[in-house]
């Protein structure tokens, strides 16, 4: 390669990156997902656009797979692991027991509806039953559900892919004669036994490994990190286990570990995964033939019906039989389970193998993942809302890189105050947010300005608030409480517990508190310490346990 011939490469990469960039801002401004204006702008370039040909499935497999550990190792980084560790149980179960509910009830579907051999039907429910990282993390990152809820969708989803591309390999290479259930569960077993393995040691060894690491530039400790997620996933695979699964816990344990330089880390990562997500779905819009696809779409929307609306909720309400889950709650899981990237990349894994009729499974995932996706994405919001799972218009953290935040280790959150809520009318100093905690920033009208502890919210009003993890979820139930109840919230018993209903009576009772593990910094101008004529529960710091009558 000539270096005339890597200035138009670097020109024709960069040039897809800024198009792709664009056409994601176009496409959230009409509502839809960015992922698939990713797809569109690969479907624009190939051989019906541009020109451009693309059809070698072998290596839109290995690129895939690479691009898929990037995602997994971006997501386990930024993924709170006490929002997860209360659902750890049910997400694990959803992504082993669910997905194998779901390629059963899938692959009876296709075989009856499409005619097709057993191997192929089996292959068409082991492809299309994982829900994909990348689709959900950015589409239930912007959306005010409650953190357990939210925690549960995104584990599954970086749990569950490991299942799914070992039984589509299994399926892809022997069928159905060559190796007995017990095999392949036996198979299953140890990929997921070691690449959990391979994970949880790779990720605390780079934990122990950066503490004790003095780089030369702080730009040097986020591409480390990185690096430990990306060798966990090379390790588990070199091992005939699990890299997904290892990449994922990896990075969920080094995300975690409050190592130097986290935000920094945070960003790099989701940079990289950024990258990773427009190289993955461009390449997959490539590979596509747009001429072949008119044929697929009948077979799409047949066995999209079937797992949008029997395969997916029957997973969901058998296997969370054991641990209570509300109805509300799953019947808002079974419609998040989002299909994106990982079904298409898996379809590759049949071509690959030449199992017969895989280019029309090809077909009917890509075409099963487009409208499906443009079906489930949009409506989740108002889905939500109609289940009343929607977190009174508490948005997405906001990751500011900045000195003042680092040093206090901050959270910065976006309060939306949106018609309806009663938090309406009520002063700053009225929210009586836990210390450290203040609101920095009140955006009305198109108008920032620093509020004064006398200042009156109004709807529309959108707020910056600064708090510390250690009274993060405090200050986000005090949020809560008064967006419905108003500024007499605690005597009208409401404690804004995201898991209850928004807004009926509780009883309260007092426990001890647990011994404080972090210095309590002193009240600030918008945040001053409760009168004595407050109630006990602030005056003394006690925990509030709630119960609904």
């Amino acid at each position: 390669m000539t270096l005339e011939q890597v200035y138009l490469l670097m020109i024709a990469a960069a040039a897809t990156v800024l198009v792709s960039v664009a056409a994601a801002r176009v496409a959230t401004r009409v509502g839809i997902p960015v992922l698939l204006a990713y797809l569109g702008v690969g479907l624009l370039l190939g051989e019906n656009g541009v020109g451009l040909r693309f059809d070698d499935a072998a290596l839109a497999q290995a690129l895939g797979t690479a691009a898929l550990a990037m995602i997994l190792v971006e997501g386990g980084l930024t993924t709170r692991f006490s929002d997860i560790r209360p659902v750890l149980a049910p997400a694990t179960a959803l992504a082993t027991v669910g997905v194998l509910i779901s390629v059963g009830v899938t692959a009876l579907g296709a075989y009856l509806l499409l005619d097709v051999s057993w191997q192929l039907a089996l292959l068409l429910g082991a492809v299309v039953s994982s829900t994909d990282a990348a689709a959900v993390f950015s589409v239930l990152r912007t959306l005010p559900l409650p953190r357990r809820l939210a925690g549960l969708v995104e584990a599954e989803s970086g749990l569950n892919d490991a299942p799914t591309v070992i039984l589509a390999l299994a399926f892809s290479a022997t069928g159905l004669t060559a190796t007995s259930p017990l095999a392949l569960l036996v198979q299953m077993i140890y990929q997921l036994g070691a690449g959990g393995a391979v994970g949880i040691a790779i990720g605390t060894a780079g934990v122990w490994f950066l503490r004790r690491l003095t780089l030369p530039a702080s730009g040097l400790y986020p591409i480390a990190t990185f690096a430990c997620g990306i060798l966990a996933f090379a390790a588990a695979g070199l091992a005939q286990a699990s890299g997904f699964l290892a990449a994922y816990l990896a990075a969920l344990i080094l995300g975690n570990a409050h190592l130097a330089h986290r935000r920094a880390t945070v960003s790099v990562a989701e940079g990289l995964g950024w990258i990773a997500q427009i190289g993955l779905f461009v390449m997959l819009g490539l590979l596509a033939n747009p001429s072949e696809l008119p044929s697929a779409v009948l077979p799409a929307l047949a066995i999209g019906f079937v797992l949008l609306l029997l395969a997916r909720p029957l997973s969901v309400l058998i296997t969370l039989l054991p641990f209570r889950i509300p109805l509300r709650e799953q019947l808002l899981l079974s419609w998040a389970g989002l299909r994106g990237a990982v079904p298409i990349v898996l379809a590759t894994i049949p071509v690959v193998a030449g199992v017969d009729g895989s280019g029309q499974l090809f077909n009917i995932v890509f075409v099963l993942v487009v409208v499906f996706t443009l079906v489930q994405a949009p409506t989740l919001p108002g889905l939500a809302k109609r289940l009343r799972l929607s977190t009174a218009g508490l948005g997405p953290d906001l990751q500011v890189e900045s000195a003042p935040l680092d040093a206090i280790d901050a959270d910065l959150l976006h309060l939306n105050i949106e018609p309806g809520s009663r938090m309406h009318g009520v002063h700053i100093r009225e929210l009586r947010l836990p210390p450290p905690a203040a609101i920095t920033l009140v955006v009305r009208d198109g108008t920032a300005f620093v509020p004064e502890p006398d200042a009156r919210l109004r709807h529309g009003d959108q707020l910056l608030v600064v708090t510390t993890p250690h009274v993060r979820e405090r200050t986000e139930r005090r949020l809560r409480a008064v967006a419905w109840a108003g500024r007499l919230a605690h005597w009208r018993g409401e404690t804004g517990d995201p898991d209850g209903p928004a807004g009926p009576p509780v009883r309260t009772e007092r426990v001890p508190a647990a011994p404080a593990r972090h210095h309590r910094p002193p009240p600030t101008r918008n945040n001053h310490r409760p009168s004595s004529g407050q109630p006990a529960e602030h005056r003394r710091g006690r925990a509030v346990r709630c119960r609904t009558r």
